[in-house]
């Protein structure tokens, strides 16, 4: 039995101008349903969001939205989800994601995507949770951050083995199977809690 039964995607609440990334996120929706992954994500009906939800919710699969309560006044939240959690504010909304999802996928999307997707990485990184994380690179989106993620390397910012915390595919089939191969790695002496 598969270690990811519910899956968080981080995305966009637009839809951008390249077709391969809705394709994309078509795809990846497909996928869940066949393997019956719930989906979590951040509740919205437009954009990269509201395309995943909607395919989940057409092939019958499971959609799990969290959402704080300023955003659904502005008429973004999907009313038709399996599930619908609603926060006070965008970190409760980030640490219920983290809390229900067994892992974590990111999509092309803006600010709020990349800010997602680095905060899950560094709780990653500390040791707050051992989940696995995916970059789905789709069309060549994340190679400049691929490559800044390389600088940082070797300017001496980060650690390689920090750096291979992002898991990194352009195939579904190759990244769930690097997500469900994911072994935890060893948190630091110096960031484990002392015993009293």
């Amino acid at each position: 039995m598969s270690k990811l039964q519910k899956i968080c995607v981080f995305c966009g609440s637009s839809d951008g101008n390249d077709t391969q990334i809705t394709d994309a996120a078509i795809a990846l929706g497909e996928t869940f349903a066949q393997r019956n992954i719930t989906l979590v994500y951040g509740a919205a009906k437009i954009g990269v969001m509201g395309t995943i939800a909607e395919t989940m919710l057409r092939t019958n699969g499971k959609v799990v939205g969290i959402i704080p309560q300023f955003l659904k006044k502005k008429e973004v939240v999907h009313l038709g989800l399996t599930e619908l959690i609603t926060t006070e504010n965008m970190h409760q909304r980030k640490l219920k994601m983290q809390e229900i999802s067994d892992g974590f996928i990111a999509l092309p999307g803006g600010f709020g995507t990349l800010e997602e997707l680095f905060e899950i990485i560094t709780w990653l990184q500390l040791g707050l949770h051992t989940k696995p994380i995916g970059l789905l690179n789709t069309n060549g989106f994340y190679d400049d951050l691929l490559q800044l993620l390389e600088t940082m390397v070797r300017k001496g910012f980060l650690k390689m083995d920090n750096y291979e915390l992002l898991l990194v595919d352009t195939s579904i089939s190759n990244l769930l199977q690097k997500m469900e191969d994911f072994k935890t790695p060893m948190i630091p002496k110096w960031l484990k809690p002392e015993r009293t």
